[in-house]
């Protein structure tokens, strides 16, 4: 059995300093845990080098803009602070984890300006986060839920209160025997799933949603660049739902996604076929260069 996220061993980064994992604990009236005042990252280290750390520690602080709250640290330091924790756990291949969240303090309302914004950084092993699907292809639900408009929230920010309906929507999928839930935005073309971008292949060539109303992931913007470096024609546009019956190849990215090939989604099934295996391939090589 699994230990449990609260119940292990190791070492967490916490405001600038190494604590045991079992004393990483905040407030009941952390700012967070009421309004969603959270941002975060994720991010994998292989063979003792994370992929892409610093662009990671960026957008992180980005988020917190975003979202009218300035993170204290700078990128080299947030650097140093994932390095510190790998280095503490020994840990050469890893999922990490920076997050950043309102605290408590003196407001305890929807105003938190006087609260201090804290940062905590850990790292733990983890698979594929697919699992079998990783191999065999994933098979995606369809949301119930859509992503929201631009104007509703930010939406280029990794920010905790955006993911309340994925976790409802990936539930569901489970409920369903499906691994994963494939969102439409507020307009109704595809977007994304609960936690990676997702791509279609037509004809040799790659279709995947603009990224200008969800989140462009990391592993996204990787991905495309991989493609048009070997001469691939990427497409980045609106898709309509009912264009998935014209697809031959689908496939999932994202951080702890990577690339996972898709077989199923609603009704539509796809092949893992000859793009996606390569995609997948080159990427593996690509994280451990």
């Amino acid at each position: 059995m699994t230990a449990a996220y609260d119940d292990r061993d190791g070492k967490i980064w916490m405001d600038g300093e190494l604590c045991e994992w079992r004393d990483a604990k905040v407030h009941i009236l952390t700012h967070a845990l009421h309004y969603a005042s959270s941002v975060f990252e994720g991010e994998r280290c292989y063979d003792g080098k994370i992929f892409k750390g610093h662009e990671h520690s960026l957008r992180l602080i980005e988020s917190g803009r975003l979202l009218d709250m300035p993170i204290p640290y700078s990128a080299e330091q947030i650097d140093a602070a994932k390095d510190a924790v790998l280095k503490a756990n020994g840990f050469e291949n890893a999922y990490v984890r920076a997050v950043a969240w309102r605290g408590s303090g003196q407001d305890m309302g929807v105003s938190a300006r006087r609260n201090p914004v804290h940062l905590a950084v850990c790292a733990w092993k983890w698979g594929s986060y697919y699992g079998d699907a990783k191999w065999q292809g994933a098979k995606l639900d369809i949301a119930k839920w859509k992503r929201p408009s631009p104007e509703t929230i930010p939406t280029a920010a990794k920010a905790a209160g955006l993911y309340m309906i994925c976790t409802m929507s990936k539930h569901a999928a489970e409920e369903k025997g499906c691994s994963d839930a494939l969102f439409m935005d507020w307009e109704g073309y595809v977007a994304e799933a609960t936690g990676a971008n997702i791509f279609f292949v037509k004809d040799g060539e790659v279709h995947t949603p603009l990224a200008d109303r969800f989140l462009n992931g990391i592993t996204r913007q990787t991905v495309i660049q991989m493609l048009k470096d070997g001469g691939t024609t990427v497409h980045e546009r609106r898709i309509k739902p009912e264009e998935l019956d014209g697809f031959q190849e689908c496939w999932l990215t994202g951080t702890a996604a990577e690339v996972t090939p898709v077989g199923q989604i609603g009704d539509w099934h796809f092949q893992v076929g000859q793009t996606t295996r390569k995609v997948a391939e080159d990427y593996e090589k690509l994280v451990r260069s």
